[in-house]
């Protein structure tokens, strides 16, 4: 069995709405032997992994897997099964999974849920390699593996305090990203978006830190407001640490002046050896050291959210209990087996280290690592009682008086900390500091979360509901417009037409599509733009407000949405196109299935613009959660009808006007004569466009006026809308630049130019290698039929077919043609254009396939400049003017 590829498709895609790994796997040898016929294949799994038998399969009940194992299930089947399992026992319990056979046999796609790909792709691999041993009977160590699986969990996954307040984020619709592989996390998208780096956020100011970070300034800081601090100072030298402890009193505390997390800090010092000790402890940490009054009492730790707080906890050093019989490395041994400890800060608690501090702290107490203290002797390992350095916490939020949480407020704000640990020593947190000599030792910024999210004893608080709370205010996602664009032909021109008519109200349009990446009108990356990696570029923007996304079936295939959840989803067409015999989308109703991904993700209280005249894309509108507005040349349509009489949205054109429709209710929009992208009604494909854009900012809530004023000033221009019907002339001649290569686009194509006047028709095509076969024979026959002169050409689209290949097939089509007279062929787009603008003849209509857009459009740029006659029209300019004419006319409107 081998794992061909493996595809992260990280946004909504046309398995589920979350993340999930798509494998293409080859059962080889095992492709017709199912799991009864392996003998004790089912028995080895079930031993090595029983976590199996919870696993409902399609049986629907606990025990339903290992059932199909019982009476023979495929290798792809069980593949999926242990990828999810060594998922959950790893850590990040995951449960969705599907496996089923492609066009290819023998060769399945096995689809997982993942919640951290870099460990869903490791337990993949695991997982074969499991799956392989168990068939093959061959030993695998389970325990070990399934260990590097959880170490690997614990390195690569957001630690406990990002991931709660993630998770907050995500159940308070707040879309999630993470941007990097440490804890750096983007909450919402665009001008509304947020950021946070653990327990801080984009509002937590560098000066902030800097002063949280020196704590004598933090001291001097919080004294000047009447916050409670312990007397100290900075001190220069061992002897001078000493010196500042004699002059203080004793106990004391040594600790370096800038520093966090308890690294350094030893406690309740009274000896001159102990402080000598403790100098150089601190010493390492920081080259500023500070002397301070030890406070008697219980270590507390109040966190501040804004203006108020929300958790605090009472701490507890690290320490064992002894037992009579087990040293206390022994004993340390057994407290680090606790599951929720480990080296770092990916679990909730720390592991104990018997470092030189902890060294120290035995020795004081006659203690070495070696030592079996008596039973019941509370050793300690630490004097501070940081979690970081193995320490413990209880929950005591309920009982800390009014005053002290007032103080630890006025220590965050003294400091300018949105989000602050604030530690306190008393004897009793249900008191005023005052009443008790209580006092703020520190003011953390950036504090850890773990200790109020699974205290070791009392209630865990909501510490990441409040962060993002504080962040988003009630009401609030971090969330901006976004429409989504999908569909066979139309999309970059509705894409574009969309972003137009919301840049005309004045909003800041982020805009994906196969001419690159814009910020409104501003070409931030050229290029095809339209997968999900461009999108989270527009969405990361701070400046963008509204997100207008061109979604191509390529990125959607390979990698899922670019977002989790749009407003509107426009689904154009499904027609017969280029996308079929890809990545097994073999057929129209397959291709539907991977278009309609943007209808599954559109919000509840958003709306799916569906076209009613396509059975494919009007069945769309069974799968939609959201409200459905349907659009058609017609407004007789029965889909549109049927919609309409239960009180359905439907936009479409009737006598030459648009018309929006909701229920009974029919409001003129605009005369298609005042829409310059259709020429007047024309052209039909450019109709449909005009009707979805509108439908779409219609759906967005924008006013009808705004919506009237921008499909009058969107025209087929070569600025607004290169490539795409674009008409020019040149030398006599009327041509067309269309980037359409397909067969749909090609017949609308047709349609459109049999209004045109001109009798010798010529045309520059060719399509991409990894279109079918078929595919290209039927675009020549259409070719044939339609031009008298061909102008073929392949250029860098081959994609595995051998030169010479693609003309090859549409040659056989175009022998089938009634018209076409004359065919030629080019290596090159440019070159095939070139030709064709030296000999088309004036009164004649050339088309012009833009196949690389920019390059096309450039070389018409310089071609218009530099000769006279050369300019944009319009349609009434190519339609009106008899052909006899055409020569005089132009030469009396030639431009600069």
């Amino acid at each position: 069995m081998e794992i061909r590829k493996v595809l992260a498709l990280r946004g909504p895609n046309i398995w589920a709405n979350f993340p999930v790994l798509e494998a293409w796997v080859n059962l080889e040898d095992l492709r017709d032997t199912l799991s009864d016929r392996l003998p004790g294949f089912g028995q080895r799994l079930m031993a090595w992994l029983p976590g199996l038998v919870e696993h409902r399969c399609s049986v629907g009940q606990p025990g339903g897997f290992f059932q199909r194992l019982e009476s023979g299930t495929n290798q792809g089947h069980v593949l999926e099964h242990v990828a999810l399992e060594l998922q959950s026992v790893a850590g990040t319990p995951v449960g969705f999974g599907r496996a089923g056979e492609t066009s290819a046999k023998g060769v399945y796609r096995v689809v997982v849920e993942y919640k951290e790909e870099e460990l869903a792709r490791a337990c993949l691999t695991k997982a074969h390699e499991l799956c392989m041993a168990a068939v093959y009977d061959r030993p695998f160590d389970v325990a070990a593996e399934v260990k590097k699986l959880q170490d690997l969990a614990h390195e690569v996954c957001l630690g406990p305090s990002t991931a709660a307040i993630a998770r907050a984020a995500e159940a308070r619709g707040v879309p999630v990203r993470r941007l990097n592989s440490q804890s750096l996390v983007q909450l919402g998208y665009g001008a509304r978006a947020r950021r946070i780096l653990t327990a801080e956020t984009d509002r937590t100011g560098a000066i902030a830190e800097a002063i949280a970070q020196d704590k004598e300034l933090t001291r001097t800081l919080l004294r000047q407001v009447g916050v409670p601090v312990p007397t100290g100072r900075p001190v220069t030298d061992a002897e001078d640490a000493w010196q500042a402890a004699m002059e203080i009193g004793f106990p004391v505390v040594v600790k370096p002046q800038y520093g966090n997390q308890g690294r350094g800090v030893i406690t309740n010092l009274t000896t001159r050896q102990q402080v000598l000790a403790a100098y150089a402890a601190a010493k390492e940490e920081d080259s500023s050291v500070m002397v301070e009054k030890f406070a008697p009492g219980a270590d507390y730790r109040i966190l501040v959210i804004g203006d108020k707080m929300v958790a605090a906890a009472r701490r507890e050093s690290a320490h064992v209990i002894g037992n009579g019989c087990s040293t206390i490395r022994e004993l340390v041994d057994e407290v680090n087996r606790d599951p929720r400890r480990s080296d770092d800060h990916a679990t909730v608690l720390t592991k104990i280290r018997l470092d030189q501090i902890a060294l120290a702290v035995l020795g004081e107490q006659g203690f070495t690592p070696d030592s079996v203290p008596p039973s019941g002797t509370r050793v300690l390992i630490r004097r501070n009682a940081n979690l970081s350095t193995g320490g413990t916490a209880a929950d005591v939020t309920d009982l800390v008086h009014p005053e002290v949480a007032a103080r630890a407020v006025e220590a965050a704000k003294i400091i300018g900390l949105d989000i602050a640990g604030v530690d306190i020593v008393a004897s009793d947190v249900g008191r005023p500091l005052e009443s008790q000599s209580g006092v703020v030792v520190e003011v953390n910024a950036g504090p850890g979360l773990r200790m109020h999210l699974q205290p070791s004893s009392g209630k865990p608080r909501p510490v990441g509901e409040a962060i993002v709370a504080n962040m988003f205010p009630e009401g609030q996602t971090g969330r901006i417009p976004i429409v989504a664009v999908t569909g066979v032909n139309g999309k970059t021109t509705t894409t574009r037409f969309i972003a137009h008519i919301m840049r005309s109200i004045g909003r800041k349009v982020g805009m994906t599509c196969t001419d690159g990446i814009f910020i409104d009108s501003r070409r931030i990356e050229a290029g095809d733009c339209s997968g999900p990696l461009s999108a989270h570029a527009v969405l990361m923007n701070p400046a963008v407000e509204v997100a207008v996304l061109e979604t191509a079936r390529g990125g959607i295939l390979r990698a899922g949405l670019g977002f989790d959840r749009c407003d509107v989803a426009v689904v154009t067409n499904i027609g017969e196109g280029d996308h079929l015999g890809i990545s097994d989308v073999d057929t129209l109703e397959k291709l539907a299935v991977v278009k309609r991904t943007i209808v599954d993700a559109v919000s509840s209280e958003g709306a799916a613009v569906l076209k009613a005249n396509d059975p494919l894309v009007a069945a769309m509108a069974r799968n939609c959660k959201a409200a459905v507005i349907f659009f058609a040349q017609r407004g007789d349509d029965p889909v549109i009808a049927g919609h309409r009489r239960q009180g359905g949205r439907a936009i479409f054109v009737r006598h030459g006007t648009v018309i929006v429709a909701e229920g009974e209710v029919e409001i003129p929009l605009v005369a298609l004569a005042n829409v310059p992208l259709t020429h007047g009604g024309r052209i039909a494909f450019q109709v449909e466009n005009a009707l979805a854009s509108a439908a779409a900012a219609w759906a967005l809530g924008i006013p009808r006026d705004a919506i009237r004023a921008g499909l009058e000033s969107f025209a087929a221009d070569l600025e607004k809308v290169p490539g795409r019907f674009n008409l020019l002339e040149v030398g006599g001649a009327t041509v067309i630049v269309d980037y359409g290569h397909n067969t749909s686009a090609l017949t609308a194509l047709i349609e459109a130019i049999e209004q045109f006047p001109q009798e010798r028709r010529t045309i520059v095509y060719s399509a991409a290698g990894d279109r079918r076969d078929c595919d290209m024979i039927r675009q020549g026959e259409l070719l044939g039929d339609a031009f008298d002169r061909v102008v073929l050409y392949e250029d860098h689209y081959l994609r595995g077919r051998a030169e010479g290949e693609i003309m090859r097939f549409f040659r056989q089509g175009l022998s089938a043609g009634q018209r076409v007279s004359e065919v030629q062929e080019f290596r090159g787009n440019i070159k095939a254009i070139e030709s064709a603008l030296r000999h088309v003849r004036s009164g004649e209509l050339l088309v012009l396939q833009a196949d690389k857009v920019d390059e096309t459009m450039d070389y018409l740029a310089r071609l218009l400049t530099a000769q006279a006659g050369g300019r944009e029209i319009d349609l009434e300019q190519a339609l009106e003017v008899p052909t006899s004419d055409a020569a005089v006319y132009y030469a009396s409107q030639i431009v600069d």
